[in-house]
């Protein structure tokens, strides 16, 4: 199950509204790479990858820490709660998967305070009281990201010098939150006591993640880049403001990573053979029945980070080719088919209308969004197990014709084909590439 790593890195991406299965793709083919970087998002994420039927959910750390071979790295683009990092350090411990020394955290990442915790939930409040709440995870990553761009963030390498940075920085956005939001409650001398033990702790990870990316490039090392979230959650391009707050779509690889574009060498589309969504926002293809409950209930449908529900829809094309468009994906992974097999009669979204009119592409008005009706096509289901499947042709032929169907209307090669939930349960169409 091998990707020949061309010169240049290559990212992979989700293509919905996250949680697609990326990081089942991106541990199987760490196997072939010397690096594996995350380059935006925080502990919002969530890949589960199960190995010998075991699952191992990781938030921050790339899946590829997997990979004994490869050195993992968190970019500068990201935003990293310290307590939550440090758990799955423990985790991977507890479980024999060495890190020391292949781990590293950009000096230029922005931390996470329980503070900014507080405050996305404070905000989901305010927001909630107007009947307009995004949905969040709460995990302060809004809040984080919001520091940072108004440029009272805190760095990692502030770390490094905390009497003359971290401290004095911390108490300033403190202050600005009571300003803001008024009295809560914080222990502010407690996080403080916190912060200086961690210190110590995290020294031996931290790096100049900018200078370490560019001599692997410079080394010939094969780069794959981890993305989190997706590409309809980007917070220029996704469905705003119910999306995260970081590029979670091909452009986040250079912010994130400070790595140049044309070292980027291959993209990779991973789309569930579905759709999903967390929180709230039009859902075009949204099933509210009962086939939407089963499709949930049978894909486990339910938030690595936060427990929530999925909602469930059917394949939606016209966002798909939306956010082909924007990455121009070299390959497609078509993850969780096995997930459709107790489906009798399958739908595909083709097209959106909009008062009568075929509408030329995705829209970016959520008013919009929400009035579309959906053009579907209708595909006949295969109703078997397809788990133990390892070819193409192993599949029942209800299930290839749909995998055809899809490819034809994006026009972009499936690859990959997930058929199970372990690590070994994916079909490579080209093994040879």
């Amino acid at each position: 199950m091998s990707l020949t790593p061309s010169r240049g890195a290559t990212v992979i991406g989700g293509s919905q509204w996250g949680d697609e299965g990326k990081g089942k793709l991106v541990d199987m083919l760490s196997q072939n790479f010397d690096v594996i970087a995350r380059c935006q998002g925080g502990a919002n994420a969530g890949h589960t990858i199960v190995v010998e039927g075991q699952k191992i959910a990781l938030h921050l750390i790339p899946s590829g820490i997997l990979n004994e071979r490869a050195t993992c790295v968190l970019g500068n683009g990201m935003v990293i709660h310290l307590p939550t990092f440090f758990a799955e350090l423990e985790n991977l411990d507890k479980r024999g998967i060495k890190h020391q020394g292949r781990l590293f955290v950009s000096d230029r990442a922005h931390l996470v305070l329980d503070l900014h915790m507080i405050v996305d939930g404070l905000k989901e409040q305010e927001l909630s009281a107007g009947a307009a709440s995004i949905g969040t995870t709460r995990r302060g990553i809004g809040p984080a990201y919001s520091s940072k761009a108004s440029r009272g963030g805190i760095r990692v390498g502030d770390l490094n010098f905390f009497e003359q940075t971290f401290k004095p920085k911390f108490l300033r956005l403190v202050e600005n939150k009571h300003k803001r939001f008024g009295a809560f409650e914080y222990d502010v001398e407690a996080e403080l006591k916190r912060y200086t033990e961690y210190v110590e702790r995290l020294r031996p990870y931290i790096v100049d993640s900018v200078q370490l990316i560019h001599q692997y490039v410079h080394e010939g090392k094969r780069i794959l880049i981890e993305g989190a979230q997706s590409t309809m959650l980007d917070l220029d391009f996704g469905t705003y403001p119910y999306v995260t707050s970081s590029s979670s779509s091909i452009g986040g690889a250079c912010t994130g990573l400070g790595i140049p574009p044309q070292k980027i060498s291959t993209s990779i589309g991973v789309v569930k053979a579905f759709t999903t969504r967390v929180g709230a926002g039009p859902f075009p293809t949204e099933l509210l029945d009962e086939t939407g409950e089963a499709i949930r209930k049978e894909g486990r449908e339910f938030g690595t980070t936060t427990g929530r529900p999925r909602r469930v829809g059917w394949l939606d094309i016209t966002a798909l080719k939306y956010t082909m468009m924007i990455n121009n994906f070299t390959f497609i992974n078509l993850a969780k088919l096995d997930v459709l097999s107790i489906v009798s009669e399958l739908s595909i979204g083709v097209s959106y209308t909009y008062k009568g009119e075929t509408l030329k592409a995705f829209p970016s008005n959520l008013e919009v969004l929400a009035e579309c009706q959906v053009v579907y096509e209708k595909m006949p289901g295969w109703k078997c197990d397809i788990s133990k499947c390892r070819t193409f042709l192993d599949l029942p032929e209800q299930a290839q014709k749909y995998i055809l169907r899809i490819e034809e209307l994006l026009g972009a090669p499936i690859r990959w084909i997930g058929v199970g939930q372990d690590r070994t349960a994916m079909i490579d169409r080209f093994p040879d590439m």
